[in-house]
């Protein structure tokens, strides 16, 4: 049989440094600043990515930007799931979550029939 031996360490003291605020304010204020910048941004789903790659959709930083604050300020009038119509595509969003779940060509928009939405963003 194997003997284990155990060396003791002794606990060596920690010096705290002192600031005139506590350091779990700071990290609440980090994850509140996070949480609300998170909350204030498109997601997009896997399906409406593999979408827009397939259909070589370009839509701009700017463009996204005014796609956020409509969905946003449609979530705040209680729409769930917009549709949002661009020059160059149409997009589906999930409001209540910050998502968008599809994406096609304007011109294939044209042909289609959207069920199970709430409202529309035109821009």
């Amino acid at each position: 049989m194997h003997r284990i031996q155990f060396q003791h360490v002794p606990l060596q003291p920690i010096h705290l440094k002192h600031s005139s605020k506590p350091t779990i304010e700071k990290k609440t204020t980090s994850f509140i600043e996070h949480f609300e910048q998170a909350k204030n941004e498109l997601k997009i789903s896997k399906h409406a990515n593999e979408r827009i790659r397939e259909r070589n959709i370009q839509i701009s930083e700017e463009e996204w930007e005014k796609i956020t604050d409509k969905v946003i300020e449609a979530r705040s009038k209680g729409i769930k799931q917009p549709l949002v119509l661009m020059d160059q595509a149409a997009l589906i969003v999930s409001a209540k979550n910050g998502t968008v779940i599809t994406a096609m060509e304007r011109d294939e928009a044209k042909e289609q029939l959207f069920t199970n939405i709430d409202g529309t963003i035109v821009l």
